[in-house]
């Protein structure tokens, strides 16, 4: 099987001689092309298999070893092996996910290699012409294909941000989190952070519907609610993430009120005279 750049160099050369003389010898060729490009591509399984190895040692870190309680203080180890059969359920999800749309980018840039191609072919007249720089044709052809490996590796990192991210909002939700704070990392050195997810730095969202708002012991600070704004990582290449607030003491002020600072005066005067 010949190399998707032998074909395509073979392509040029012959388009080059002969020009666009006929849709069968343009046909020929763009079959040729995408084959070989098909068959110069990562297998479908080994691109799993990486995406497999690389989200579970995400999970393994953050479940198996803890790491997500740095985003829960307070929270329990104990509290998080409850949670582990649903993370491990978002583990697999996060695979096929994340390896459809590997496939998906590079279904994409396979057919952009072929229309770039069949563009310039089309445009040589029949009987030839000098093509002065046939590396320049090349280059252009097939530079989607030469930029993918970059690709899936930014969609992997990308992918396994937002895993982390929902691991994270599962447990916030299903542990009974009452708010989060936002942490953007504009601060780190050549991170593209989003202007509007700068100004969130710091600002404190209430979880909609928590226990705490039900009883009248907190409301919804300046900020609003967390389903008010886009997720940490929800938005491509975000690395954006909320330290969940768990009690009412970790709130700040203007997120308790006076029945919940009456309520924290209480169980502080109980834990006294204990």
């Amino acid at each position: 099987m010949e190399s998707f750049f032998s074909v395509l160099t073979a392509a040029v050369a012959d388009f080059a001689e002969h020009g666009f003389d006929s849709e069968q010898r343009l046909r020929r060729w763009v079959d040729a092309i995408r084959a070989a490009a098909i068959r110069d591509s990562v297998p479908d399984v080994e691109v799993q298999v990486r995406l497999r190895d690389s989200l579970t040692d995400v999970f393994r870190r953050a479940v198996k070893e803890g790491g997500l309680l740095a985003d829960h203080p307070g929270l329990s180890r104990f509290r998080l092996a409850q949670l582990e059969p649903r993370l491990h359920d978002e583990l697999e999800r996060r695979i096929m996910t994340s390896a459809n749309l590997i496939r998906l980018n590079r279904d994409e840039a396979i057919e952009a290699t072929v229309r770039r191609f069949s563009g310039w072919a089309s445009s040589v007249p029949p009987g030839g012409t000098p093509v002065r720089d046939r590396v320049a044709v090349k280059r252009d052809v097939r530079k989607g294909l030469a930029q993918l490996d970059f690709v899936e590796r930014r969609v992997a990192i990308d992918q396994g941000a937002k895993f982390m991210a929902n691991l994270s909002d599962i447990v916030a939700h299903d542990a009974g989190a009452l708010a989060g704070v936002w942490h953007s990392r504009w601060r780190v050195p050549g991170y593209q952070y989003r202007e509007d997810h700068k100004e969130r730095d710091g600002k404190t969202y209430a979880v909609r519907g928590s226990w705490a708002l039900e009883r009248g012991l907190m409301k919804p600070g300046p900020a609003g609610y967390v389903d008010g704004i886009t997720r940490p990582a929800e938005e491509v290449f975000c690395s954006c993430r909320y330290k969940w607030l768990y009690g009412l003491r970790q709130l700040p002020q203007d997120m308790v009120t006076k029945r919940g600072r009456d309520e924290l005066a209480r169980t502080a005067a109980e834990s006294y005279a204990a």
